[in-house]
């Protein structure tokens, strides 16, 4: 828990984060949140879209922890009228309590790249990072030509790129046409990404690295993963779950590992 990955900007971030979406979108994380931090989480993955800011804000607060401790991330949702990235930045600092975000994250490109906006969003993006609101700055479900249509007029890098889930994985497609979660079966289509942000020094965070054990458990890796966690067994003399399997395959990759409710328990 205590390991740290420093980013291309000098800040560092925990390689293990909670994810405060999927499952658990629109719902109070507050007793959740509270209980992760008692057992040694410090990073927490939060955004916007996940309409659930002010829960998780609360759990930090109710749990009594630092904020100097903690690292939380929010992501950029949609911004409506003449609001701005700032003025969306400081409505989620608002409902989570605090005067900063560690890591703030453009969600996804599309609605900007809709409105022909995108340069300017990072500009705007620049900026919060300039103010001290976000002490890092990144994005999140960007492709490399996503990347390479705001990275020439860039005055900061983004630091992380988070991919997330394009298509759903299922048992009868563990490996679709275009896929960035990060997990075995879908490392030919993240591979890309991934070999772009170490080009550039983005780090890629991960999202769905469960998926061979949480939605795909009759996939290529079903006699894999034991035979591996075995081995380990035998060789450390300590116990290994096939997830601390799945988990040390991302962290070889160089990225993040995002968690969520299904995967925590392993």
């Amino acid at each position: 828990m205590a390991k740290r990955i420093i980013l291309n900007d000098g800040n560092d971030i925990p390689w293990l984060g909670f994810g405060t979406g999927s499952v658990l979108y629109d719902k109070n994380v507050t007793q959740l949140v509270c209980q992760l931090i008692e057992a040694g989480v410090t990073h927490f993955d939060g955004a916007q879209g996940y309409k659930n800011e002010h829960s998780l804000g609360e759990g930090i607060s109710v749990s009594g922890t630092p904020r100097s401790v903690l690292f939380l991330t929010t992501k950029l949702h949609l911004l409506s009228g003449d609001q701005t990235v700032k003025g969306a930045l400081i409505e989620s600092l608002k409902k989570l309590g605090f005067s900063y975000v560690d890591l703030f994250l453009i969600h996804d490109p599309t609605p900007h790249q809709r409105e022909g906006r995108l340069k300017e969003i990072w500009t705007q993006m620049e900026q919060v990072k300039d103010e001290g609101l976000a002490k890092s700055i990144g994005v999140s479900n960007f492709k490399v030509s996503d990347l390479e249509e705001i990275l020439p007029d860039a005055k900061i890098i983004p630091s992380v790129n988070q991919v997330g889930r394009d298509h759903p994985t299922t048992e009868n497609n563990p490996m679709v046409d275009f896929q960035i979660e990060l997990h075995p079966y879908v490392w030919k289509a993240a591979q890309p990404i991934v070999e772009f942000g170490e080009k550039h020094g983005i780090i890629t965070a991960s999202y769905g690295g469960a998926t061979p054990l949480a939605r795909v458990p009759n996939g290529p890796l079903k006699d894999v993963l034991p035979v591996i966690r075995a081995r380990l067994e035998h060789r450390h003399g300590t116990h290994f779950t096939e997830g601390q399997v799945l988990t040390k395959w991302i962290l070889q990759k160089g990225a993040i590992v995002i968690t969520c409710v299904i995967c925590v328990s392993d």
